[in-house]
């Protein structure tokens, strides 16, 4: 009895006789042998490839911890400049009565008594800069050790402008002398009323 022959037919699936190649499927030429080993089959026509690895969920992990720490960072910031624009335009004290007395009381703190201390305490908090404060006060000195018994006046300050809680107020400031020398300059100063009327701005 005559034996089949070891190889099936070109095309033929795992040397099966009979067997019809699948459709499509292209003819392998023969080849040398392949090295024994396990080998991993071709996924099955139709399908898709296999997909790539997930990202590994430690970087996940890493990645959402940096982003919450990011927020309250970002949280705590904001919650330290709402406090402190809180506590800036709280003022200590109560104030002048009238926008026109805490102009009067400002320029006698700094052309008269020539008190740093004393004219920040009439300025509002938000614009409340001590060392310009101090610096106009010690410009104030200079000039008076620079003349002759200088004495500083100022017309009655006048409300120019009130709307609200706010007020515009004029006055000229005079100096004169002992040798009759005298200078004047105009300010303008705009006033807000919180507690109390206090000096903002000086133009």
């Amino acid at each position: 009895m005559t034996q089949p022959p070891s190889g099936g037919p070109v095309g033929s699936p795992a040397g099966r006789p009979d067997v019809p190649a699948a459709p499509g499927a292209a003819a392998v030429p023969p080849g040398p042998a392949a090295a024994p080993g396990p080998s991993i089959p071709p996924p099955p026509a139709g399908y898709p490839p296999h997909p790539p690895p997930a990202a590994p969920k430690k970087r996940r992990g890493v990645l959402i911890a940096s982003i919450a720490l990011a927020v309250i960072l970002l949280l705590c910031a904001a919650g330290g400049v709402v406090t402190f624009l809180t506590l800036r335009n709280a003022e200590s004290g109560e104030g002048a009565k009238e926008p026109a007395v805490a102009v009067d009381e400002f320029l006698t703190a700094v052309y008269q008594e020539r008190d740093a201390d004393k004219a920040a305490a009439l300025v509002c908090s938000s614009s409340r800069d001590e060392k310009q404060i101090a610096a106009k006060v010690a410009e104030v000195e200079k000039y008076v050790s620079a003349h002759q018994n200088p004495r500083f006046r100022w017309s009655s300050p006048k409300v120019d402008n009130q709307t609200g809680d706010r007020a515009t107020v004029t006055t000229r400031v005079t100096m004169t002398t002992a040798d009759e020398k005298v200078a004047d300059q105009d300010l303008r100063f705009t006033v807000v009323k919180k507690t109390g009327w206090w000096v903002c701005e000086v133009a």
